[in-house]
């Protein structure tokens, strides 16, 4: 559904059928929606912070949100779930490892992962994903299951989608 307001139209909410089972199947129907919640916005923020709750209210996370890369650390931004880290420092935790070794990172539990940073106690397993801008690391995209080895190949590939519309915001 799309609604107008000044002259600008945007989607009113992102809707996927209760008949749709299945990660892919979920993906595929959700990313031409947020494509479609991003395109004509200029502000990187509000873009994020509507791709965050798209993510939330759709794929059953527990937790999923952006750091941005500022003075040589990664702050909070937008983000849905519980509250979260504010702070990671390069190379610490797995968003921290992400951004350092400049790769996704699939945790199948959290306990197992050297020097995890334990932001919520009910988190089991996690996938991070680097955004890259002018060819640096500049975001990380943090997401969060409270069940173990939750997230596999299906997810690296889609959200790897969804990084690709972040960088091109």
């Amino acid at each position: 559904m799309y609604f107008c307001h000044s002259l600008r139209c945007m989607v009113e909410n992102i809707a996927i059928p209760s008949s749709v089972s299945g990660k892919e199947a979920r993906y595929e129907i959700l990313i031409p929606q947020i494509n479609a919640l991003v395109t004509g916005e200029p502000d990187l923020i509000a873009n994020v912070a509507n791709i965050m709750a798209a993510l939330k209210d759709t794929m059953a996370f527990f937790w999923v949100g952006i750091y941005f890369v500022k003075n040589n650390e990664l702050v909070l931004g937008p983000f849905q779930g519980p509250v979260a880290c504010t702070r990671i420092a390069l190379g610490k935790g797995v968003c921290g490892t992400a951004w350092k070794e400049k790769k996704v990172i699939v945790v199948e539990d959290v306990d197992t992962f050297p020097g995890h940073i334990a932001c919520n106690a009910l988190s089991r397993s996690e996938i991070v994903l680097p955004i890259y801008k002018n060819n640096e690391v500049a975001m990380i995209l943090d997401v969060d299951s409270e069940q173990y080895s939750f997230f596999d190949a299906v997810d690296e590939k889609f959200l790897g989608r969804i990084v690709k519309i972040i960088e091109a915001l």
